[in-house]
């Protein structure tokens, strides 16, 4: 916990506090990973530090696990290697399959491997994103924000055992291919569907895509996709119910349907992605005994690209 100096109002000192996981330190600042993100202190401003217990977290070596089985289970069409380090291009469609992800060793120092991310995808004609797993990939932040890159919303990952999740799931269809009332709920939310959506979407080899019916119209959606081998995980995402039949369980129930087929393929836990600011999921996710395995933040260069002037 780190409590700093921000200023001076009516001759009092005014502080901010800031609880996080000390990244790195210097003769002049500390770089802390919070949830929110990564915060570079000036010593000068640092009036107070103290370590506090630490919270149970999961190693390194099980976010990068459980950031491997999502690439799987949302694989890009276009991909390419830093070392360790996976660049992923899906022409566009959604920040997790065209983003890179910094995990393992690029092979070259950080900076190099930030030059050669923009140059990628510069390339393929896209700015370029970085997916950045807190805190793990906090020194990768911390470089991002020294060249100008914004982020998108805090996205939670989130991971339940698999057995209490599942449960009855009547009038819910599973099928191996979307259909296209199931793509066009999707393209309605997501505003496009390009061919790479489809790879995104069908090229798992183990995928189930849900529905829920009103007669011949398809009142909800989702997705799930089985991963790995020794270490089993059904992703779930893409869930989506019609605006007038939301409220009334369906969601629930179209998780139950695919967490059952999980099951049935022998995957232990579930995990899915969702935005902190999205509270009517994360409280449903919740409900279903879903907790925050990591954080991470999708980050974007500026539209100009290269770093900040240093006057500005």
């Amino acid at each position: 916990m780190i409590r700093r100096i921000v200023g001076v109002r009516n001759g009092r000192t005014l502080y901010s506090d800031a609880l996080g996981e000390l990244v790195a330190v210097d003769e002049t600042k500390l770089t802390v990973a919070t949830t929110k993100g990564t915060i570079v202190v000036p010593l000068s401003e640092v009036h107070r530090a103290k370590r506090v217990p630490p919270q149970r977290r999961p190693t390194a070596a099980d976010v990068i696990a459980l950031e491997l089985a999502a690439d799987a289970a949302w694989p890009a069409p276009t991909r390419g290697r830093l070392g360790d380090w996976l660049l992923r291009s899906a022409d566009g469609w959604t920040g997790r399959a065209n983003s890179a992800l910094p995990i393992g060793d690029p092979d070259r120092p950080l900076e190099a491997a930030i030059d050669a991310i923009e140059a990628w995808y510069a390339q393929h004609g896209q700015p370029a994103m970085v997916n950045t797993p807190l805190p793990l990939a906090a020194p990768v932040g911390a470089a991002l924000d020294a060249r100008g890159w914004t982020a998108r919303p805090l996205v939670l990952v989130q991971t339940a055992p698999l057995p209490p999740l599942t449960a009855d799931a009547p009038g819910v269809s599973l099928t191996k291919t979307p259909g296209d009332d199931w793509l066009a709920i999707y393209e309605a939310r997501k505003k496009s569907l390009p061919p790479a959506a489809r790879h995104v979407l069908s090229a798992p080899p183990e995928v189930r895509f849900a529905g829920v019916y009103d007669g011949d119209t398809l009142i909800a959606a989702g997705r799930g996709a089985v991963v790995g081998e020794q270490n089993r995980w059904l992703h779930l995402g893409s869930i989506e119910v019609v605006p007038a039949y939301r409220r009334t369980g369906l969601a629930r129930a179209v998780t139950a349907a695919l967490a059952n087929w999980g099951a049935e393929l022998g995957a232990t836990g579930a995990f899915l992605q969702v935005e902190e600011r999205n509270t009517a999921a994360v409280a449903l996710y919740g409900g279903l005994g879903f907790t925050t395995h990591h954080s991470y933040l999708t980050r974007e260069q500026p539209l100009s690209g290269g770093r900040p002037d240093a006057a500005c």
